[in-house]
This record gives C-alpha cells, sequence and structure tokens, in this order.
C-alpha cells in the first residue's frame, strides 16, 4: 500500500470497530483498540479516524484526541511500513543506544519521528522498553531486537527496506506497523506462538531455581474457604489494603496541606 494514500474507513472497518465495542460491558472501554484499528488502516490516527470514534461511542472528538495525544503509541503523522524503535534510556543509552541511534540517522537521512523518503522506516527515540537485560534493543513494529550495535542496526533497517524477512529475537517474523497494529486492535494473526516469547537472560532464575530445587513456600496461615488455599492470604490482603487506606484518608484530613490553599489551618 502506497504511504502517500490514506484509505478512507469504509464500511468493513467500521463493522470492526463496532465489533471492537461490543467487547467490553462500557462501549467506551473500547476506544484504544478501536484507534490501533484506525491507525492499521489508515496509517496514523487521523482526523476522520478521531471524529468516527468519537460518533460511535458517542463521545466529543477532544475527547477522543485527549486520548490519542497522550498516548505515544498513537502517530498523528502517516507511518512507514516499518517502525524501528531505539530505546535510549539510561542503560540502553550507555550500551550504545544513543550511538545506534546516531548511526541510523544518518544512514537513513531522517530525524526523530521522522519517515524515509521512500516511506519504508520511521525512525523514533523510545522510552524504556522494559528489556533491560538485554540493552541495548530496538524494536521493529513492536517486536523486540535484542544486542543491537550500530553496525547491525544499519543491516537490520536495510534488510528491511529490501523486503527480505526479518526474524524478532523473541518473536514473529516481521511484518509490517500495520499489521502489528491490527494486533494491538485485537484481532489474531495466528502467529502469536511463533518465535521464542522469552530468552536466556529472562530465565535464568528459573533455570537456577530448578538446578537447586527451590520452589516458593506454601501459602501459610488459618482460615479462608476450605479447599481455596489462597482465599486466606486474598482475604487478608483486602483487609490490610482497607486497613492502609483507611489510616491514609485519617492523615490526609489531619493534614494541614490539605486545607484550602494548600498551607496550614492557620494561614
Amino acid at each position: 500500500m502506497s504511504q502517500g494514500v490514506t484509505p478512507p474507513l469504509d464500511e468493513a472497518t467500521i463493522a470492526e470497530l463496532r465489533e471492537l465495542m461490543g467487547r467490553y460491558p462500557q462501549a467506551r472501554s473500547a476506544l484504544l483498540p478501536m484507534l490501533h484499528l484506525v491507525q492499521s488502516v489508515q496509517g496514523s490516527v487521523t482526523s476522520e479516524g478521531v471524529e468516527t470514534c468519537a460518533q460511535l461511542l458517542g463521545l466529543t472528538t477532544a475527547e477522543v484526541s485527549g486520548v490519542a495525544t497522550f498516548y505515544t503509541m498513537y502517530k498523528r503523522r502517516t507511518m512507514g511500513t516499518h517502525h524501528v524503535g531505539v530505546c535510549t534510556n539510561t542503560l540502553c543509552a550507555v550500551m550504545g543506544g544513543d550511538a545506534i541511534f546516531e548511526r541510523l540517522s544518518d544512514h537513513l537521512d531522517v530525524g526523530n519521528d521522522e519517515t524515509t523518503a521512500d516511506g519504508q522506516v520511521t525512525l523514533e527515540r523510545i522510552e524504556c522498553n522494559a528489556a533491560c537485560d538485554y540493552a541495548p534493543v530496538l524494536t521493529v513494529n513492536w517486536e523486540f531486537l535484542d544486542h543491537q550495535t550500530p553496525e547491525s542496526a544499519v543491516d537490520l533497517v536495510d534488510r528491511l527496506r529490501a523486503g527480505e524477512p526479518v526474524q524478532a529475537s523473541r518473536g514473529a517474523t516481521i511484518t509490517s506497523w500495520r499489521d502489528a497494529e491490527r494486533v494491538l486492535a485485537g484481532f489474531e494473526d495466528g502467529r502469536a506462538d511463533e518465535g521464542p516469547s522469552a530468552g536466556d537472560a529472562s530465565l535464568a532464575g528459573l533455570r537456577i531455581a530448578q538446578e537447586r530445587g527451590w520452589s516458593a513456600p506454601p501459602i501459610g496461615g488459618t482460615g479462608g474457604s476450605a479447599g481455596d488455599p489462597t482465599a486466606h492470604s486474598k482475604e487478608a490482603a483486602e483487609a490490610e489494603a482497607d486497613t492502609r487506606r483507611a489510616e491514609d484518608e485519617t492523615v490526609a484530613e489531619e493534614s494541614g496541606a490539605d486545607v484550602k490553599g494548600g498551607g496550614s489551618s492557620d494561614d
């Protein structure tokens, strides 16, 4: 599909948006997946997409736009075929993330959140990928590429632009950003079990526990429902949470910082 053409939201897409609404007790809870579906069709959250979601959900366009501009995974400019995210948060940056981004920026001749002239790659600095044990990491269409270097990153984007197959380190074969957005919207592509889901670093603790015969301690205490060993712990946790909440509310009521104006009660 040409990156320069934004297809309209046709009746099939409207039907899928309504299907998403039907999956939730309150239809407005479907807004996040609905926006992902709009992106999968139009390449971004367009004005048409905002207006359509608002109309279907009985919201204002301002309410929908507020959500679309709050979350960084929603894009207001048309994305390339592939989204390449370079983690430059602390650990990845120290391990080479900044160098990777600068190298890709020079190689692709784009800046942050910009798309190459051929429409193939959108490059973006992204915050923590929660994959620090594999730093530095990239994501391509939200799939992980671990232990990257400036050289491997350049090879990666060249292969993407050439249409060559690329396998994620812990996930499926890379398809396209729009395909990934459709999955995030809640429409399965049948590839959830493709590729490994966890790597050696993530499984190290489990492996050591198995080798040494370690296991979690049994749930103790008395009470609870017969046949449900977790009942007591759940009840105790709920009671503790209620107690802490009451204590916090008491402290808040007694605090001078909560009076009008934010100062002490003598002000």
